[in-house]
């Protein structure tokens, strides 16, 4: 997608490749390997967390984060650390946003309330999939659902959150729809 069409995620990609690309599934709530995903070095601190983009597109994100024992909370148990789970679900909820059919130019957490109904479990990759159901002019309303692979039945964790929206102005849009700088 462009930004003539909206839901442009080239800036969290940095270059990366197709975001909908190959190993990409549209619904991993229906089951399937969503594959190894793309790198997202656009945004350092998800780069560090080695967070990969599996898909974004029509208002839907879905993103992981590999288990590494750097990311762990208690060393005693090997579970991944809370605040880890957390930046997974706030970044696949602004994916979301930014993945919506209009034209955004960026967008920044407004609020986000995170219930943890689990803990992850040790050496497993934790998913997020995220939906935007509702953009008003300024705001955009999200909801996702942290979980391992093969069990987004059995949720670690939820999230609500709403996003300011920034569009892109019609007058940076040249008569070719393409965004200029």
């Amino acid at each position: 997608m462009n930004e003539r069409d909206g839901g442009d995620i080239g800036p969290i990609l940095r270059g990366g490749g197709a975001a909908d690309g190959e190993g990409a599934v549209p619904d991993p709530l229906g089951g399937g390997d969503i594959g190894e995903g793309t790198l997202m070095t656009g945004l350092p601190f998800s780069a560090a967390l080695g967070m990969r983009l599996h898909f974004a597109r029509d208002s839907i994100s879905v993103l992981s984060v590999p288990y590494d024992a750097k990311l762990v909370g208690d060393p005693c148990t090997g579970v991944m650390h809370g605040g880890v789970v957390t930046a997974l679900l706030d970044t696949a909820c602004g994916s979301a946003v930014m993945a919506a059919p209009v034209r955004l130019k960026s967008t920044a957490t407004l609020d986000l309330r995170i219930d943890y109904m689990r803990p992850a479990r040790p050496e497993r990759r934790v998913v997020a999939r995220a939906e935007c159901y509702r953009l008003t002019r300024s705001i955009g309303f999200v909801r996702a659902l942290a979980y391992h692979d093969d069990q987004p039945q059995d949720p670690i964790a939820s999230a609500a959150a709403a996003f300011i929206l920034e569009r892109l102005s019609e007058a940076k849009v040249s008569q070719g729809g393409e965004a200029r700088e």
